[in-house]
């Protein structure tokens, strides 16, 4: 079936078309113009009401659902009939808060993707790409959808543009900017996370008007302003967290945190890693309004999605964990439809929605059978049957790795002070979370001060590639990075500014790698011995590539398997997702949110050496 050709087209929603579409489906409904298809279902599951309704049958128009109701009762016509009697429909599911970029494959792509698992819309945590280049990011998360691609991309402007006061680059997110990209499209949800605590609270920050006036702006235009809480557990934090107008968190680790922020009226958006835990405390405490819950995919790469599935993933935990399938249903469907104010579109099978319809075969197991998607079948089993459009990226997206010189190793030498056997050092690891930073003394030769792997102590460095120049901060941090003489790793996914990270344990192998990094246009990039030995190229905002998952999956372990030949440095530290091996969760360990204290960005004037406080602005010496 074809879109009817009598309507607007609404794969991008705008008001005067809704109302043009919405008429058409009141006469559709009432059996004065005929449905395009009638799908007929075993049972379908009313999320409103939490109850099963048996033997029913869906009237399609367009892209949308004109009628539900039993079987033989629609009272008009259908151009064809299609019976899915054998199975079991609940609505397509909805990711409340998902960085489509932590995939690392286009938006395209990420459809193919992800719809055969059940993902039919997404509420996309866009501060990643806005880093990047934030004047086109509306233009990048509607393009996929503009092109013909049934996933719903619900793009929220990030609030961590940049993510603080200390640091810079393609984008920078205030007043003006939040309400010009609310005002350009109804599909726009809201703010993404604020994640800048001590920004939002401290009138001094240096991003606390900046952070307010996008807070405002959203107020104005009635959206939803999505929160962070990382690390505020307290009962002060969490009534302040709730007075800032902060709607929700998807941060929370344990129950007790949880039951105390639910109790304060934030939507709670739990995570995979602490699901089990969480679920079953609720329940220890008896909660039975699951209302104000949502599952959060958050960030997950397109490898780990082959592996474990897409939303379909986190509603099996929720079942394995306690839920019942119909509350965990709820929690990807009409929970985080309501929460995000987007149920005249998606959250449940029922008129006037897009005709996003999962089909099980076994309800207890989320045994997905077919996916469909704008009113057309998108997936038989795990297999993509929708359209994949063939999209040309501008150079806007296509070359964001700015970086116009020849990087050296001397790029990366810390200094020592004249006549030095040794200097001392503030160190770093990786989820370093403290108010203070590590102190170590470490030997100087030929003037540089030194690495010292026999404490696990290697450099780690930020390379701007952003301003064309190449700035460059370095330190030394511990427990992390390879331990194999002559050997670097890098990669252009650095949350969330998105810079150049390089850990290495020579300066000779951190040059190589920024280098190599910059011919490919961003991404992974491993040295050892004076050779690479794997890359895996993001040539879309240096975060994503513009290819099936599957081929990039393939990338992924060919890395992977040249790292195993690496002796890796390793140390615990507060996080419990990180591992000993290929450090990937590095990628992460450059946040600069709370509770994030000594970070290491990018040199800006506020921090010459990009070594500074975040929560306080209070900057120190790399040595001395």
């Amino acid at each position: 079936m074809t879109h009817s050709a009598s309507l607007p087209d609404d794969l991008l929603v705008n008001a005067v078309d809704e109302v043009t579409i919405r008429q058409d489906l009141v006469l559709v409904a009432l059996g004065k113009r005929p449905a395009d298809k009638l799908l007929r279902v075993g049972r379908l599951l009313d999320v409103h009401t939490r109850t099963w309704l048996e033997d029913q049958e869906i009237a399609i128009r367009g892209r949308r659902v004109a009628w539900t109701g039993p079987a033989g009762k629609f009272p008009g016509t259908a151009f064809l009939r299609e019976d899915r009697s054998n199975l079991a429909a609940v609505p397509g599911f909805g990711e409340v808060h998902k960085h489509i970029e932590s995939s690392h494959i286009t938006p395209e792509y990420e459809a193919a993707l992800v719809l055969p698992r059940g993902n039919t819309w997404t509420c996309e945590a866009s501060h990643e790409f806005s880093n990047v280049d934030g004047p086109h990011n509306l233009e990048f998360w509607l393009t996929a959808r503009r092109h013909g691609s049934p996933m719903k991309i619900f793009p929220l402007p990030g609030s961590a543009v940049p993510p603080t006061a200390y640091e810079w680059g393609g984008g920078y997110f205030g007043h003006d900017e939040q309400a010009d990209f609310l005002e350009q499209s109804l599909l726009v949800a809201g703010l993404d996370e604020v994640m800048d605590w001590p920004a939002v609270w401290n009138p001094d920050n240096p991003s606390h008007k900046r952070l307010w006036g996008m807070i405002q702006a959203t107020f104005e235009k009635r959206g939803v302003v999505e929160g962070h809480g990382a690390g505020l557990r307290d009962l002060d934090s969490i009534n302040a967290f709730a007075a800032a107008g902060l709607a929700s968190d998807h941060e929370g680790w344990t129950a007790e945190e949880v039951w105390d922020k639910l109790r304060h009226g934030i939507f709670i958006e739990i995570r995979p890693h602490s699901m089990p835990e969480i679920i079953e405390g609720l329940l220890q405490r008896g909660l039975t309004d699951w209302s104000q819950i949502a599952f959060a995919t958050d960030d997950r790469s397109a490898s780990d999605t082959l592996r474990m599935g897409a939303t379909d993933h986190n509603v099996r935990l929720a079942i394995q964990s306690g839920l019942t399938p119909e509350t965990a249903i709820q929690c990807v469907t009409i929970n985080p439809a309501r929460h995000m104010r987007l149920t005249p579109w998606v959250g449940s099978i029922a008129p006037g929605r897009f005709a996003d319809i999962v089909l099980l075969d076994d309800v207890e197991k989320l045994s997905i059978a077919e996916v469909w998607a704008d009113g057309n079948a998108a997936s038989r089993g795990t297999e993509y049957l929708g359209p994949l459009p063939s999209i040309t990226w501008p150079d806007w997206a296509s070359r964001t790795v700015n970086i116009k010189r020849r990087i050296e190793p001397t790029d990366f030498a810390i200094a020592a002070d004249p006549g030095r056997e040794t200097m001392g050092a503030a160190l770093l690891r990786p989820f370093h979370w403290h108010d203070d930073f590590i102190t170590m003394e470490l030997s100087v030769q030929n003037g540089e001060v030194q690495r010292d792997p026999a404490r696990n102590v290697t450099k780690f460095s930020i390379v701007d590639r952003f301003s064309g120049e190449a700035k460059i901060s370095r330190m030394f941090w511990l427990g992390c990075g390879p331990k194999t003489p002559d050997t670097a790793v890098g990669c252009t996914v650095a949350h969330d500014k998105h810079n150049l990270w390089v850990v290495g344990s020579s300066d000779e192998a951190m040059a190589m790698v920024a280098n190599r990094v910059a011919e490919i246009g961003g991404g992974w990039v491993l040295v050892s011995g004076g050779k690479v030995l794997a890359e895996v190229r993001y040539e879309i905002g240096g975060l994503m590539t513009q290819r099936p998952a599957e081929e990039l999956d393939a990338d992924m372990q060919q890395l992977y398997a040249t790292a195993e030949a690496i002796d890796w440095l390793y140390e615990p530290t507060f996080s419990p997702r990180w591992y000993p091996g290929f450090p990937e969760r590095l990628q992460f360990a450059t946040l600069t949110c709370a509770p994030w204290r000594w970070v290491l960005v990018a040199p800006c004037e506020a921090a010459p050496q990009g070594f500074v406080n975040v929560a306080t602005g209070q900057t120190h010496p790399v040595v001395w």
